[in-house]
């Protein structure tokens, strides 16, 4: 189970090793900075917003303490010491709360200048990295167009291994349509497609059957002149061959 795990990742990561590409991946990369860098910049501002809130009730208070310090001042100038302590007690729970806001407008002042400088340091980091990815893509389109060029011209390519085997097969074929004509070439001059039956004679044979036919259009011919001249008909060329080679001991016939 352990071996087939293995086995099973290996292959994994091997797929999805040829379906990554660096380009999309720093595309990716540098989106979810840019998230990141949005967040930082939404936390700053949601800071500003809460330092700003605090400074308007620090402004309120105020105006509240310095208004019951009058009231206390006019209340003792009138005689009324009582109202005068009313009013300084109030003011004096006042400035406790001026105090306490204080205090929390300093830490949240602190926060706000921390967020600040983070989203001011990542901004520098997110350009630096958009920077270096323009880069990096630039350079893999660049080695990957060199390989393409490279791998076509050595022809070790897919896309021109494929051509290559066409063009193979292209020549292949013509070379045998080139070997098929140039034997029916061949067959035509010497004579044997002349035939369609394949019964067709040699040069001999014909050369004596053309012999043949004139010898008997010799020999019609000489007979339709004996009708018409009451003579002998002249014997043709070939018999008279055969009569000359006849024995001289055997006996000649004549028509």
């Amino acid at each position: 189970m352990k071996r087939m795990g293995m086995i099973f990742r290996a292959k994994a990561n091997k797929a999805l090793d040829r379906a990554e590409d660096p380009r999309e991946t720093l595309d990716y990369s540098y989106q979810k900075q840019l998230e990141l860098l949005q967040k930082v910049r939404r936390g700053v501002a949601d800071v500003a917003t809460s330092r700003k809130r605090l400074e308007l009730q620090l402004t309120q208070l105020q105006q509240q303490s310095a208004k019951l310090e009058e009231q206390g001042r006019k209340a003792l100038s009138l005689g009324r010491e009582d109202l005068a302590r009313e009013a300084l007690t109030r003011r004096s729970g006042i400035q406790q709360q001026v105090q306490d806001l204080e205090v929390q407008y300093q830490q949240l002042q602190g926060e706000e200048e921390k967020l600040t400088l983070a989203s001011q340091r990542l901004q520098a980091k997110v350009d630096a990295f958009r920077t270096k990815k323009e880069t990096i893509k630039a350079q893999y389109s660049a080695a990957q167009a060199q390989t393409q060029i490279a791998e076509s011209f050595s022809g070790i390519s897919e896309e021109m291994g494929d051509v290559g085997l066409a063009i193979q097969r292209a020549e292949d074929k013509t070379a045998q349509l080139q070997a098929r004509a140039g034997a029916i070439d061949e067959l035509l001059a010497s004579g044997a497609l002349d035939d369609p039956s394949g019964l067709r004679k040699d040069d001999i044979a014909a050369e004596l059957d053309a012999m043949s036919a004139g010898s008997d259009v010799e020999l019609e011919l000489a007979r339709m002149k004996a009708e018409l001249t009451g003579g002998s008909t002249p014997t043709p060329a070939i018999e008279q061959g055969q009569q000359d080679a006849t024995p001289q001991d055997q006996p000649r016939f004549d028509k």
